[in-house]
């Protein structure tokens, strides 16, 4: 039961950062790709329908972790508790951006905060789950002795930097993928000019991090060929393949995180002090009763939010 719960956490964060990943790349690279107010409102459009269903996938995972792997959750929370609560912040200042900026006389302030709101999530995250993956003080008492700056080591900072690429590119083949015209032309300009710096931050990072395990490797390769083949979707003006390789790239990457970690689920400095899925899992009944909920509900939620892309699959038109 514990191995199976790792396996389906693994699967709601690799869910949220594709589909969040794109909302994130579409707030930071607004300023870049729209000229004037009706091509900053259609950039918007094309994630105003699914934004806030993308988050669902975040509260999910975050109960998840808190019922199968409540240790894990504890310690996460509390060392991680100053960059996860800027994230909060951000995640709330963006939607509140998203709700208001067309019922407000000044819509820049409101994309700023878009902006802003997206770009802090996007390096955060990276930031965090670079930590989670390469080991973190810890006592013997599973608590975090660290400080702030000690997240913010620089192998970190290259996590943040390669999840901030991955989700811009990310958000600018959505981009090319959901609109025409002049905005699709400059989101694919930006995806060309994205793309080899992406690869190089991703695969920098993921060969920093390293494994003993061949499957890490595996999907390393994978993640790579994914974003090349991404780019050169992009270069032949196939925004479908190129959307579909970036996606693949986003959840490759989520999937070496993961692999690097079975099955620790916060591996500390100290080797004996780590967290594993044995020691910070819940009783066998809870995942249980738990494994019989998610097997229920988890197709109705996939099969709401299909549909929901599906009737919002057409290109917009920007002036």
């Amino acid at each position: 039961m514990e191995t199976f719960w790792f396996l389906l956490i693994a699967v709601l964060w690799t869910g949220y950062f594709v589909l969040e990943g794109f909302d994130f790349g579409v707030g930071i690279l607004m300023p870049f790709v729209a000229r004037g107010e009706a091509q900053r409102r259609t950039v918007v459009r094309t994630i105003g329908p699914v934004w806030d269903g993308n988050e669902v996938w975040l509260l999910v995972a975050g109960g998840a972790t808190f019922a199968a792997f409540p240790e894990w959750y504890a310690t996460l929370f509390s060392g991680f508790y100053l960059p996860l609560f800027l994230i909060l912040l951000a995640l709330i200042l963006r939607g509140v951006a998203l709700e208001y900026r067309n019922k407000s006389d000044s819509q820049k302030g409101w994309d700023r905060a878009f902006f802003w709101g997206s770009l802090g999530p996007a390096v955060l995250w990276g930031v965090a789950f670079a930590n989670i993956a390469a080991g973190v003080p810890l006592d013997a008492d599973h608590e975090y002795t660290g400080t702030l700056f000690t997240l913010l080591n620089p192998f970190a900072l290259l996590g943040g930097l390669a999840t901030l690429l991955l989700f811009a590119q990310h958000g600018a083949v959505f981009l090319a993928l959901r609109t025409t015209g002049e905005l699709r032309e400059r989101a694919r300009r930006i995806a060309r000019v994205l793309g080899p710096l992406t690869v190089v931050a991703a695969a920098a990072f993921l060969v920093l991090l390293g494994s003993d395990k061949p499957a890490y490797w595996a999907i390393t390769g994978v993640a790579a060929a994914a974003l090349v083949a991404s780019l050169l979707a992009t270069v032949r003006g196939r925004d479908g393949w190129a959307f579909t390789g970036s996606a693949l790239a986003i959840a490759a990457l989520v999937a070496a995180l993961f692999t690097a970690l079975f099955p620790n689920v916060m591996p500390a400095l100290d080797p004996a002090n780590s967290l594993t899925i044995t020691n910070a899992a819940s009783s066998p009944y809870t995942l249980t009763v738990m494994t019989w909920v998610a097997v229920i509900f988890t197709p109705v939620v996939l099969v709401y939010q299909g549909w929901t892309y599906w009737v919002f699959r057409r290109r917009l038109t920007g002036a």
